[in-house]
């Protein structure tokens, strides 16, 4: 196999450091179809992260250090977490709302700056929001009755302030939405989409069948990452939009799909 000489080794070291840590394990073989490069040298790559202590070697394949790194964080810890790229995500997916809309609106800190834009844009008005976050649905309360606000009903994660099975998807089976806008923990062009827990993976899976048009919101940090619970293949929805923080080379694998529209805001 001829290695392409544009994956010099540090970059592509890099690429497979952030590819262990965002999906928990990774095999060789997977690692050298992604990077096209031989199984010879993952490998290496592989001893020479294990050497500055980056990652941990396991039967055919590799793992981080510290797999806590993995855990779901609450709402209130990454709430102010790249603010102004959630913000301009934010106001890009609310030019997609036309007045006398309805839209399903994930939970999530991307997802509650739509909120906060919704609340700004006061020429939005008889637009039905349709919501499985608590925190979401009281931070739409002052812009009653100029959209209507309604909760998914479920059983409540603290964690996320999120309604879940059972009985969180009643609702969803019921309706269907002009749009849908999803959050997430993970875009990857070959893992597709995906989020750090099953159960709200599982309302989001409901809300893509619910809507007619589904646009995922997620910050730089979330692409080329995978998590546990897979959500849906990236050529299942219409749009994504990320801001300029997303890394090159994932984005660029996004973008080479030819499936969703990528709108980098900001």
């Amino acid at each position: 196999m001829v290695e392409p000489e544009q994956n010099p080794a540090e970059e592509r070291r890099e690429r497979i450091a952030t590819l262990v840590g965002s999906r928990g394990f990774i095999g060789v073989t997977e690692l050298s179809d992604l990077l096209g490069v031989s199984s010879v040298t993952v490998r290496a790559d592989l001893d020479s992260l294990v050497g500055r202590g980056v990652v941990r070697r396991i039967r055919g394949g590799a793992m981080p250090i510290d797999p806590q790194a993995l855990a779901e964080r609450s709402f209130e810890e990454t709430e102010t977490e790249s603010a102004d790229a959630k913000a301009a995500i934010a106001a890009e997916a609310v030019r997609l709302i036309a007045p006398g809309m309805s839209v399903l609106l994930d939970v999530g800190t991307t997802a509650a700056c739509v909120a906060r834009e919704l609340l700004r844009r006061e020429d939005l008005h008889d637009v039905t929001v349709i919501t499985n976050g608590l925190a979401i649905a009281l931070s739409l309360e002052p812009a009653v009755p100029r959209l209507q606000v309604v909760v998914t009903g479920g059983t409540l994660r603290p964690l996320q302030h999120s309604l879940v099975a059972p009985l969180g998807g009643l609702l969803l089976e019921h309706i269907h939405a002009d749009l849908a806008l999803i959050g997430c923990n993970g875009v990857d062009a070959v893992a597709g989409i995906t989020n750090v827990n099953l159960p709200e993976a599982d309302i989001k899976r409901a809300m893509i069948g619910a809507a007619s048009e589904v646009v995922v919101i997620a910050d730089g940090s979330k692409v080329g990452r995978s998590r546990l619970g897979k959500i849906a293949s990236v050529t299942d929805v219409h749009a994504i939009v990320t801001d300029a923080s997303a890394p090159a080379g994932p984005l660029e694998e996004l973008v080479a799909l030819r499936g969703p529209r990528v709108v980098v805001a900001g």
